[in-house]
């Protein structure tokens, strides 16, 4: 299969996986509309973003497969291989679509990758709960067609269980801490933040990506995958809160949206920040002005972190810096190549640093 980058390679499979499951229900024998319908929902929700989570496992499976302990790529991975790497990304791809649909109507955002999200396209609406469902229950019915006959199978259909209803822990804590329309400061903490980030986001997109290639690899030692959620949910979290940062601090033109974290009464790291430091005065006008939906409270709030005796952005430096010598340290921890069988397949430290490499100083 020829294409002109890894991405472009990874998309050209999407039509083949839309294609058998639009099969299975044309096998169930229903209506041309509900197959019609399906496709639209899987081609607005699934392929439009950075792909970033479903090309980590073929990069992941890459680094497992094709380097050496220098971690110098020695060969290619077979079309088998990549294909079959390229399918368990987009899994996840298909578990962000689900989770996105969902988010969306829960907050009732406007619009999502450029577009309206799915429950504000017309004739949509509240269908799109069944919609969500659907993309969820798509993942397992491509798990399934795919790796049935695989020794790891039933590994898979473990992780993606747990992982998906540790990411819905997350957003319930993250719902019930930080609704839109009732804005209480006093609920919001680092800990609560922290504990939001590693389950919504942390577990899922990075810690989910490199399981499912340790056991497509072939790597059966436990401890391996404590080792590897041990780097890679503070990696997460790391980069969880560089996201909270460029809401606030990032260029717009360069991150692709206008931050809105502010009047969403989000409980970022920014608010947080700013409330472990701030002054009685200061945090009277927090109370006041945050979750707001005008521009006039928003600059207030701003106004707020860029005090001196908080300076959000001088402690984001620190933060960013002190998170990647820690990060650097466990990676650098861990052995090379470690729990190496007798196929010389083990867990390299490329995995980690290569996820590093990749969010270390994001502008975007």
């Amino acid at each position: 299969m020829s294409a002109s980058s890894p991405r472009d390679k990874f998309l050209a499979l999407f039509p083949k996986l839309s294609q058998e499951l639009l099969a299975y229900l044309r096998a169930e024998s229903m209506p041309a509309e509900a197959i019609s319908w399906f496709e639209r929902n899987l081609q607005h929700n699934t392929p439009g973003g950075k792909l970033n989570r479903g090309l980590s496992v073929v990069d992941t499976v890459d680094i497992l497969l094709c380097t050496d302990e220098q971690g110098n790529k020695v060969k290619q991975l077979t079309e088998q291989q990549w294909e079959d790497a390229a399918i368990l990304g987009w899994c996840i791809e298909l578990l962000q679509a689900y989770f996105l649909v969902a988010d969306d109507m829960m907050d009732a955002s406007l619009t999502r990758r450029g577009q309206p999200c799915w429950y504000r396209v017309p004739g949509v609406g509240n269908i799109a709960i069944n919609d969500a469902f659907m993309l969820e229950a798509a993942i397992y019915h491509l798990l399934k067609l795919h790796f049935r006959d695989r020794p790891y199978y039933g590994h898979l259909l473990e992780l993606f269980h747990e992982v998906t209803f540790q990411t819905e822990l997350g957003q319930l804590v993250d719902l019930i801490t930080a609704p839109e329309d009732d804005v209480d400061l006093n609920r919001f903490s680092l800990k609560k933040h922290h504990l939001i980030v590693v389950y919504k986001t942390a577990f899922y997109s990075f810690y989910l990506p490199v399981a499912l290639a340790m056991r497509m690899v072939g790597i059966n030692d436990e401890s391996l995958y404590k080792r590897a959620l041990d780097i890679l949910l503070p990696l997460g979290e790391y980069f969880q809160v560089q996201d909270d940062y460029l809401d606030c601090y990032g260029a717009p033109e360069v991150i692709g949206k206008v931050g809105t974290d502010i009047q969403d009464n989000k409980c970022s790291w920014n608010i947080n920040i700013a409330l472990e430091n701030a002054s009685p005065e200061q945090r009277a006008e927090l109370d006041k002005h945050y979750g707001q939906r005008n521009s006039d409270s928003e600059a207030k709030v701003k106004a707020v972190f860029s005090a001196k005796n908080i300076d959000v952005e001088g402690r984001f430096k620190k933060y960013e810096k002190e998170s990647h010598e820690r990060l650097t340290e466990l990676i650098k921890e861990l052995p090379q190549n470690v729990g190496a069988g007798e196929k010389g397949i083990g867990l390299k430290r490329e995995v980690f640093t290569s996820f590093l490499e990749k969010v270390y100083k994001r502008t975007k």
